[in-house]
C-alpha cells in the first residue's frame, strides 16, 4: 500500500521551483495562483532568496503550490497511475492543505485560497512575540516531553523517529538550547513563530472565517488528520480540524501508526520532498520511500506507484 505525504513549512529552498518550470503548463498554473495568493510565486519559488521565502506569508502558499503541481505531475502520468492507487494521502502542518485537495475535499482554487489567508493570519500572530522552533532530536520522548513543559515550551510537533519540535518565546527556547534533555541534541528551526501553540490563537479565528463558506467534498481516497493520526471520512469535519490545528500540535507520529495499522510499504513525499521521508526510513523499517524533489524523479515515483499502489 502507498502513501502520498506533502510537506510542511521549512521544506522550502531558494530555487526549488526551477526544474518544475520546464514542464508544460506549470508557469501558467503558478501564474493562476498567483493571482488568487496576491503572490509572484514564480519569482518567489526561482528566484527569491532564504529569507524572502522563510516569511511564513510566502512560505506558506508557495508549499501548497509546490506539493500540488507535482502531484498534478506525478498522478496525470498516465496508467497505471492515479489517486485509485494511493492508498492515504497526509500533509504534514501546512500539507494538510495540499493533502485535503489530493484527496477532493477542497478545490486547487480553493485550497490556494484558505492556505493564504493561513499564511497571513499566522504571520500576524508571529509578529505579536518574539517566539520560534527547535527540534530536539533523541532522547526518552516522555523525557523530553516533561522538560520542554518545565521551561514553558510546547511539544508543537511530535513527529516520531527521535524527534520532537518545541514552540515557545526566543527566551524559552535560549533557556533549551542552555538546558538541553538528557541524551538530546537541540536545533533552532528556521521558522518565524511558535506554530501550532497558544501563541497562533489569533488566527484560529481568521482561518473559520476563511473557510465559512466553502463546501467541502467528501474524500475519496482515506486522509489521515494531525491531530490524532485517524483516517477522516467526512470532508467539513477535516476543515474544521485544519482550522484548529495552527494553535494545537502535530501528531506526525500518530500519522506514521496509522500509515504502519493500514499496511504501507511505500511512501512519496511530494516537492520539496525530504523531511517526511526522512521520518519513515527512521520509523517505518522496511518501507521503500521516495523524496521527490524535482521532474527528474517523476519516472521512479511512478514505478513505485506501479509496483505498491493497488487499485481501490
Amino acid at each position: 500500500m502507498l502513501v502520498l505525504v506533502a510537506p510542511g513549512q521549512g521544506a522550502q529552498a531558494p530555487g526549488f521551483l526551477n526544474p518544475w518550470l520546464e514542464l508544460p503548463g506549470v508557469a501558467d498554473l503558478l501564474t493562476q495562483w498567483s493571482e488568487i495568493t496576491g503572490l509572484d510565486l514564480v519569482r518567489y519559488g526561482t528566484e527569491a532568496d532564504a529569507d524572502e521565502i522563510r516569511d511564513t506569508a510566502v512560505a506558506q502558499p508557495l508549499l501548497v503550490a509546490a506539493g500540488l503541481l507535482s502531484t498534478r505531475a506525478l498522478l496525470d502520468g498516465g496508467p497505471p497511475l492515479g489517486l485509485d492507487r494511493v492508498g492515504a494521502v497526509a500533509g504534514h502542518s501546512v500539507g494538510e492543505l495540499t493533502a485535503a485537495a489530493t484527496a477532493g475535499v477542497l478545490s486547487e482554487r480553493d485550497a490556494m485560497a484558505v492556505v493564504t489567508r493561513r499564511g497571513q493570519a499566522m504571520a500576524e500572530a508571529a509578529a505579536v512575540t518574539r517566539t520560534g522552533m527547535s527540534a530536539v532530536l533523541g532522547g526518552d520522548a516522555d523525557a523530553v516531553v516533561a522538560h520542554l513543559e518545565g521551561l514553558g515550551l510546547t511539544p508543537a510537533n511530535i513527529n516520531g523517529a527521535g524527534q520532537i519540535v518545541a514552540a515557545g518565546t526566543t527566551e524559552q527556547l535560549a533557556a533549551l538550547a542552555a538546558e538541553r534533555p538528557e541524551g538530546a541534541r537541540v536545533r533552532e528551526l528556521k521558522v518565524a513563530g511558535a506554530f501550532h501553540t497558544h501563541h497562533m490563537a489569533p488566527a484560529v479565528g481568521a482561518l473559520k472565517a476563511a473557510v465559512a463558506d466553502l463546501a467541502p467534498g467528501a474524500p475519496t481516497v482515506r486522509l489521515v488528520s494531525n491531530r490524532d493520526g485517524r483516517v477522516v471520512t467526512d470532508g467539513g469535519d477535516f476543515v474544521e480540524r485544519l482550522v484548529g490545528q495552527v494553535a494545537s500540535p502535530v501528531r506526525w507520529d500518530l500519522c506514521m501508526d496509522t500509515f504502519r495499522e493500514l499496511g504501507v510499504t511505500a511512501l512519496i513525499e511530494v516537492c520539496p520532498g525530504g523531511t517526511l521521508t526522512g521520518l519513515a526510513k527512521r520509523a517505518l523499517p522496511g518501507v521503500k520511500t521516495l523524496a521527490l524533489k524535482t521532474p527528474d524523479q517523476l519516472d521512479a515515483a511512478r514505478e513505485l506507484i506501479a509496483e505498491h499502489g493497488t487499485a481501490e
